[in-house]
C-alpha cells in the first residue's frame, strides 16, 4: 500500500458536508491532514461540476463514491454520467435497503439486477463494487449471503468494497475475505474494531483497536487492491482528528517505503 492509494471516505464527516460551503472547507481539511483522494459519499446536494471544480483546486481525485441502491439499480445511465463528471472509475452499491434476504431467492434476484447494473455501467468505463455490513454474513442453505452475492454474478460486473469491520463484526475474517475474493477487490475500507471500557464494541481509528492491519493489508495487495478507503462510522470526538490519527498509524506502520 503506497500513499497514492490512500483516501478518506467522507462518509465519515457527513455532518460537516452538507452545503457546498462546507464541502469546500471540509475538502480543504482533508487535505491539509495528507490525503490526496476521498471516496464521495454522506455528502448534501452539490451540482458535479461545481464538487469537481472544488476537487481540482484542492489537488484531491475522486477514488470511488457511494451511490443510492436504487439509483444503481434502475438508472445505472445516470449513475456513469455523474462518475464521469467526477473523473472516477468505482462506485459502490452500499446498502441493500429493503431487501430482506429471507431466502436464496431473494439474493439471487439482487444478484442478477446487481450484474445488469455492473454491465451497464461497465460499458461506461465505470467498476460497481458491493460495500458489506454484517448483513450479508448470516448464513443461508451453508453459504453466507454474500458468498451467494458473489458466486452469482459475473466478476466483470460486481466486483468488492469490503469493510473490515463490518465482516470482523459479522463473525468473519477481514483477510480471508481479502484473500478469497483475489482479482475482484479494487476497494478496502480500513475502519478499526475495539472493545471499550464498557465492553461493548465500538468503532475505532485504524491501530486503535483489535484487527490484524499487517495481515489484511497484505492480503489485499496480494487480491489486487487499488485503493485502501479509511472510514469511521462513529467517532469519539472531531471526525477529522480521527482521520488525521488512522492516517498517522497507517504512515508510520503500514505504508510501503
Amino acid at each position: 500500500m503506497k500513499q497514492n492509494q490512500l483516501a478518506a471516505q467522507l462518509y465519515t464527516i457527513r455532518e460537516f458536508i452538507k452545503t457546498p460551503s462546507e464541502i469546500a472547507a471540509s475538502l480543504a481539511k482533508i487535505k491539509g491532514i495528507g490525503y490526496d483522494a476521498v471516496q464521495v459519499s454522506g455528502m448534501g446536494p452539490i451540482p458535479e461540476e461545481e464538487l469537481a471544480r472544488i476537487l481540482e483546486g484542492e489537488g484531491l481525485s475522486c477514488c470511488a463514491t457511494h451511490e443510492p441502491g436504487d439509483m444503481i439499480l434502475n438508472h445505472p445511465e445516470a449513475v456513469a454520467e455523474r462518475l464521469a463528471l467526477l473523473d472516477c472509475r468505482f462506485t459502490a452499491y452500499p446498502f441493500p435497503s429493503g431487501i430482506t434476504f429471507h431466502s436464496p431467492k431473494e439474493v439471487s434476484s439482487l444478484a442478477r439486477r446487481l450484474e445488469r447494473a455492473g454491465s451497464i455501467l461497465n460499458e461506461s468505463g465505470v467498476t460497481l463494487t458491493y460495500h458489506n455490513h454484517h448483513i450479508e454474513f448470516r448464513r443461508l442453505g451453508g453459504k453466507t449471503i454474500l458468498e451467494r452475492l458473489y458466486e452469482e454474478t459475473d466478476p466483470l460486473f460486481l466486483k468488492a468494497e469490503i469493510d473490515t469491520y463490518w465482516v470482523q463484526y459479522g463473525g468473519q475474517d477481514p483477510a480471508a475475505w481479502c484473500r478469497k475474493l483475489e482479482g475482484r477487490l479494487p476497494l478496502l475500507h480500513l475502519k478499526d474494531y475495539a472493545i471499550n471500557t464498557s465492553n461493548e464494541i465500538e468503532f475505532a481509528e485504524v491501530g486503535g483497536g483489535n484487527l490484524d492491519w499487517p495481515e489484511i493489508i497484505t492480503a489485499a495487495e496480494k487480491a489486487g487492491c487499488l485503493w485502501f478507503i479509511v472510514e469511521q462510522d462513529v467517532c469519539p470526538g472531531d471526525p477529522f482528528d480521527s482521520l488525521s490519527k488512522s492516517l498517522q498509524y497507517i504512515k508510520e506502520n503500514l505504508l510501503c517505503t
